[in-house]
């Protein structure tokens, strides 16, 4: 299977000008773009974890765009710029060739809307469920990668999108904001960024311990998405907690001098609803303010993957 399998998927990859040796040798052999730094980031995904194949809604159509999204999505938050990707794939035994071809179907059209081009992998199936495994290569000129540790005192805090709710079948649909970072890092400055995978209270700790610096969020500000709202009806939790911890937004959380932070809301990226949501200050940690300043408690919540502390 695995044989017919790889050659019918070499038959639908498209010619690039980046690879100087395609897909179906040894090894790709990918043409760096000249004076950019390189940046790759990597992600594994697993049934029963990530995504639960034998549910309606999680098909393997779904299951493969969300694998190069999320991806594509760590290169957003650098303001990198994909380039190629490479695919690993355990394809469990029993309808191995349907699965396969339906991550393909979903990996395609993603990876040609964002100018990936799909350098290789590998694939193997066997008794166990799916897991896929998905390696992107971006670059961005020397310097100018966004990272976690650059926040500032003072800095406005910006969220890209609403969050909450995204287990209502939005985590499957991932929308990685490649090009919308690299517009604002192409118009605006920014001190640090992260994506919101996790949950943004749990990413927004990440944020400031990165920085050696403290978040105050203005929690009525934090716009929240129709899906915490639809979630908060069905569970009783409240809406706000939905955005706050729910994770798998994929929204950025930027932190930026406070005259770009209101330029960017102010003119955003087509398609883009920017919010700012607080304030970088000195200390540590993370906390809230009610809609007249007084200080509440925030906890870093989110998923939690075995090993966080």
């Amino acid at each position: 299977m695995e044989a017919h399998f790889v050659d019918w998927l070499l038959g639908r990859i498209p010619a690039d000008p980046r690879l100087e040796v395609p897909p179906g040798d040894d090894a790709a052999v990918l043409r760096p773009p000249p004076l950019r730094r390189t940046v790759i980031a990597v992600d594994m995904l697993t049934d029963g974890v990530d995504f639960l194949l034998a549910s309606d809604e999680a098909t393997p159509e779904r299951i493969g765009h969300k694998a190069l999204a999320v991806n594509l999505s760590d290169l957003a938050a650098m303001a990198a710029r994909p380039e190629a990707a490479v695919v690993a794939v355990a394809l469990p035994r029993e309808r191995a060739a349907e699965i396969g071809r339906g991550l393909w179907t979903g990996i395609e059209p993603l990876a040609a809307a964002h100018g990936v081009t799909l350098a290789g992998g590998d694939t193997n199936t066997w008794d166990g469920p799916l897991v896929i495994s998905v390696t992107v290569i971006g670059s961005v000129l020397p310097g100018a990668a966004w990272r976690r540790d650059g926040a500032r005192p003072g800095d406005l805090l910006v969220l890209t999108g609403p969050c909450g709710g995204s287990l209502l079948g939005r985590h499957l649909d991932v929308r990685p904001r490649c090009r919308e970072a690299i517009e604002i890092a192409d118009r605006f400055t920014v001190h640090a960024a992260i994506d919101i995978s996790d949950g943004l209270s749990l990413d927004l700790a990440r944020l400031m311990r990165a920085s050696a610096t403290r978040g105050e969020i203005e929690l009525h500000r934090v716009p929240i998405h129709d899906d915490a709202r639809r979630r908060a009806a069905i569970d009783g939790i409240p809406a706000l907690d939905h955005a706050l911890a729910d994770g798998e937004d994929f929204e950025l959380l930027l932190a930026m001098p406070a005259d770009d932070a209101r330029d960017l809301v102010a003119d955003p990226p087509a398609g883009l609803a920017p919010a700012i949501i607080g304030t970088v200050t000195q200390g540590a940690g993370i906390c809230g303010r009610a809609a007249d300043g007084t200080p509440l408690p925030l906890e870093a919540k989110g998923w939690m993957h075995d090993g966080d502390e």
